[in-house]
């Protein structure tokens, strides 16, 4: 693990590695909206509308680095604590991006998928994901996956739950269960395993995200809050990740997968 600054100035597009060092899957855990606007005499409410413009402004740059997956840590299991003002304002921001931009990501060839818990989501919500989904189901240019009402040890329960029901039906031998048959079982089934992790906002912790999957992922802390989260940002840390030499328990390095 490592942090490393914000190289706004040092690092450009063109300073990306080559492909041979770029991870297949980023998944970035976006934290520091409401600090951003309190540095700054805003309301929270701000920080998270800036912090969707930090949302478009990284998708579009992961498909001009043809990053083929990006995950977005985009509402916590936990957030649900959060003043139910605040929780609302957040909703409301989700139907608004789906609304506004849906049209758009089809349109640049990006397939959306939404991972997480559905339980006490709202039925309007759990509609309009689904319409996502299945409006830009053939596409290939990227896939965008959100973390939405999701938390990592939630995950790895329904998982378990799910493999002890198949065991209690007959369809999986217990004594057969390996790590493999927990990965088929976990949300994110369909998607390699993030190469690199990236959290904004100076925080050195994941926060129950993807815990099961980053087993053996790059982890890089940068200091901006998320709406400062920039083209430039994500270059960097791609620079961070393409430095390190990955050896997944063993003394050698795997190389990027």
């Amino acid at each position: 693990m490592s942090v490393v600054a914000d190289q706004a100035d040092q690092h450009a597009l063109a300073a990306t590695p080559d492909g041979a060092r770029r991870p297949r899957h980023v998944a970035i855990i976006m934290d520091g909206n409401g600090r951003w606007a309190m540095a700054r005499g805003l309301p929270r409410g701000e920080g998270h509308r800036r912090g969707v413009e930090a949302v478009r402004q990284t998708v579009k740059a992961a498909v001009e680095l043809e990053i083929p997956y990006l995950t977005l840590f985009s509402f916590s299991s936990e957030n649900w604590s959060r003043p139910r003002e605040e929780v609302d304002f957040l909703f409301g921001l989700f139907r608004r991006y789906i609304r506004r931009d849906v049209a758009e990501l089809h349109a640049a060839g990006i397939k959306i998928h939404v991972i997480g818990r559905r339980d006490g989501l709202p039925g309007d919500v759990l509609g309009m994901i689904d319409d996502a989904q299945r409006l830009t189901a053939g596409n290939t240019a990227l896939q965008l996956i959100f973390a939405f009402n999701y938390g990592a040890r939630d995950e790895i329960a329904r998982a378990a739950r799910r493999i002890g029901l198949a065991v209690r039906d007959g369809l999986i031998d217990a004594e057969a269960i390996d790590e493999t048959t927990v990965e088929h079982h976990l949300d994110t089934a369909a998607f390699p395993d993030p190469d690199l992790v990236i959290r904004t906002s100076g925080e050195l912790r994941l926060s129950n995200f993807l815990l099961w999957q980053s087993a053996y992922a790059e982890l890089v802390f940068v200091p901006v809050y998320w709406p400062d989260f920039s083209q430039a940002t994500l270059a960097g840390a791609l620079d961070e990740y393409a430095s390190r030499s990955r050896r997944y328990g063993g003394t050698g390095g795997r190389g990027a997968r």
